[in-house]
């Protein structure tokens, strides 16, 4: 391979690895979704395709036709480089996001309200009334349920992160929803933070292993779901994203919705209640940008 060569392949391999790290940054953000940004970034189909040549005949294309060829059959280079860009844009911004939660957190959770107000607007036009009467109503109940249920009183288990990490991985490969919505459904996004900055290895390592049996096990259900009754999921994905706007709501009181005066009184904290309204809106021109940048049909 000539010099001029090897200098394009490590461009080729460097502009993935970019990818991936800005897939990671939108990860740790509820309502962002890392496979809109695989999609903008030109990727999308390329990484679909090697998840789904994940199958039960992959351990006999290993034994019987040599690594070389389970290799080129999964696309191994190119997911294992976008692994490790995705890993290093979510340690990065969650130190970052987690530093403006503890100072600003009325603020950051503005910015996520709009980022999901935006997104169920944007998602709902990809359905039908009828089924936002029904799919719709029953994702907003579940979601709700979820979001009220309030914190257990002691720190997840493992197989609590476990099974959220198949589910944010079955979400993640969904257009509209992101894997840290899930997350935050169930109570793990902010532990789950936590253990990113502390780097605590135990509880991202089973999350990740969560992650890895959710997309072996439901990637191609959720594919043909996607493809058999599109307007049912979408219905459920607006449902879900209405219902979090409880749990996303900037001023809370012991894990319950307040008024900023409320807050105030009851934290000591200021509100910031104009700073949180300008995030809510860049939060909500960013998911317009986004969904204006994708056409409806290409996802």
């Amino acid at each position: 391979m000539t010099p001029k060569a090897r200098s394009a392949r490590f461009a080729q391999w460097l502009g993935i690895a970019a990818r991936g790290a800005a897939m990671g940054i939108a990860e740790v953000i509820p309502g962002v979704s890392g496979g809109t940004i695989a999609f903008l970034t030109g990727i999308y189909e390329r990484l679909l395709k090697a998840l789904a040549a994940w199958s039960a005949d992959s351990p006999r294309i290993l034994l019987r036709d040599g690594f070389a060829a389970f290799h080129r059959t999964h696309d191994l280079s190119f997911v294992a480089v976008l692994a490790l860009g995705m890993m290093a844009g979510l340690v990065t911004f969650a130190r970052l996001l987690g530093y403006f939660l503890d100072t600003h957190g009325p603020v950051v959770w503005g910015f996520i309200f709009g980022l999901i107000a935006a997104a169920l607007v944007s998602v709902s036009r990809r359905t039908q009334p009828r089924f936002l009467a029904t799919f719709g109503v029953a994702g907003a109940v579940a979601a709700v349920f979820l979001a009220t249920l309030g914190p257990t009183g002691s720190d997840p288990t493992y197989p609590r992160f476990l099974l959220g990490g198949a589910l944010a991985a079955s979400a993640w490969i969904l257009p509209g929803i992101s894997g840290s919505l899930v997350l935050l459904l169930l109570g793990l996004w902010e532990p789950l933070l936590a253990a990113l900055n502390a780097l605590q290895f135990d509880i991202i390592g089973v999350t990740v292993a969560g992650m890895a049996v959710g997309l072996a096990l439901f990637v191609r259900l959720l594919t043909r779901l996607l493809e058999r009754f599109r307007a049912a999921v979408f219905a459920v994905l607006t449902g879900l994203m209405a219902g979090s706007l409880v749990r996303l709501w900037p001023w809370r009181v012991d894990d319950a919705m307040a008024l900023p005066a409320s807050f105030r009184s009851a934290t000591g904290d200021d509100p910031m209640v104009a700073w949180v309204a300008v995030a809510a809106c860049l939060g909500a021109a960013t998911i317009t940008l986004l969904a204006r940048s994708v056409r409806e049909s290409d996802l």
